[in-house]
């Protein structure tokens, strides 16, 4: 019973509830009859130019039993002080995995420094928040976890919750072989819950593969994203791909993109401690873009055509602006981009082409049970 009423405390579903506790005593029987079971490989799955540079920590291999774990425990308030919040609070998977929000807010009701990342494609990235401070996922999950405007809970204090559940101490026995709960333990298995959020199917990820023809519209706008504009030839370009990438819409760049003259927020300066990185920011990924608003590290601008208008004509200089937005133009001599109008719109075509509706739906990623019976 008590078992029961952990379970139903997730969720208002009731198919969750029943698919979850099915999942809950696999598990148990699977230990009951393997009792020396290793947890099995979580095999991922990806395009193949999105390309395999990126590091799986040798302590915290992706497998079935720590994606499962981690899923629950990314979803369990029991994890904030007052068990008020989970890490869904800040990101929602409808919203790949962002909330909507400018700055988000925590336990204590005051809002976090910056606007909260989406999770996509967290695979390839070495260096996460908006400085970079983090070298991996295990040491980036501290963070929120333990901030006061976040989560606001000690370690230690969510370990002791959680072996008090009748739910967790065999999932972790599952998935790490020991029998007692550990703080590493918790972080680990976050990670490897989002190690998995993969972002691929965009119809930007099927025009790659062939199957899909892009209109009229989004083949400008793609043109215009990709290219430098060069008015010598009659290259009109949005200067864009520079930053943003390729087909992972993704590079880990740190930019001062001229949202300030001086900057409130000194950005990666504040990690670490070098002038030169004064109002410099994560470059984010542009999947699911359109999912993902308000935009920049504090949310000031709510529209795409908003973040557009400001690359056009409203770049602030400063001695650490992005060489890549000094005196950039398809006007030969202009200090701005000049795109016209319709030049604008043709480019919110295309970024609308990296919405992946499988990703925002995706029922493994809410649903533990199917990463059992998967692959």
């Amino acid at each position: 019973m008590k078992l029961k009423q952990e379970i139903s405390s997730r969720t208002k579903s009731g198919w969750f509830v029943i698919s979850l506790i099915a999942s809950f005593f696999l598990f148990c029987s699977l230990i009951r009859i393997f009792p020396d079971r290793k947890p099995q490989p979580y095999i991922l799955k990806y395009p193949s130019n999105f390309g395999g540079r990126f590091v799986i920590p040798e302590n915290n291999p992706t497998t079935k039993e720590g994606v499962y774990l981690g899923r629950l425990l990314f979803y369990e308030k029991k994890l904030s002080a007052g068990n008020k919040i989970s890490c869904e609070n800040c990101h929602l998977q409808k919203l790949a995995f962002t909330d909507g929000n400018a700055l988000s807010v925590g336990v204590n009701n005051s809002p976090t420094a910056r606007s909260s990342m989406s999770l996509a494609n967290l695979l390839w990235v070495r260096n996460f928040f908006w400085d970079g401070r983090s070298p991996s996922l295990e040491t980036q999950a501290v963070f929120p976890l333990t901030n006061q405007h976040e989560m606001g809970q000690t370690l230690p204090e969510t370990v002791s919750k959680l072996r008090k559940t009748s739910l967790y101490p065999p999932l972790f026995k599952a998935a790490f072989g020991g029998d007692i709960i550990t703080e590493d333990h918790v972080l680990k298995a976050l990670s490897q819950f989002e190690r998995i959020l993969i972002s691929a199917n965009s119809k930007y990820d099927k025009y790659l593969a062939g199957t899909y023809k892009p209109t009229l519209e989004e083949q400008r706008g793609m043109a215009l994203f990709q290219n430098s504009p060069v008015p010598e030839k009659n290259i009109r370009g949005a200067n864009c791909e520079h930053c943003h990438g390729g087909p992972k819409s993704f590079k880990e760049l740190f930019h001062n993109n001229g949202l300030d003259s001086v900057a409130a927020d000194i950005g990666r300066e504040q990690f670490t401690g070098q002038a030169s990185d004064k109002g410099r920011f994560r470059v984010p990924t542009l999947r699911n873009i359109m999912l993902t608003a308000p935009y920049m590290h504090d949310g000031r601008f709510s529209t795409i055509e908003q973040v557009l208008d400001h690359y056009n004509e409203h770049i602030r200089q400063s001695p650490t602006l992005s060489s890549f937005l000094i005196d950039v133009s398809n006007q030969k001599g202009g200090k701005t981009l000049l795109l016209t109008t319709s030049e604008k719109s043709d480019i919110n075509s295309f970024l609308a082409m990296l919405t992946d509706s499988a990703f925002i739906t995706n029922p493994e990623f809410s649903n533990p049970h199917l990463i059992l019976k998967s692959q």
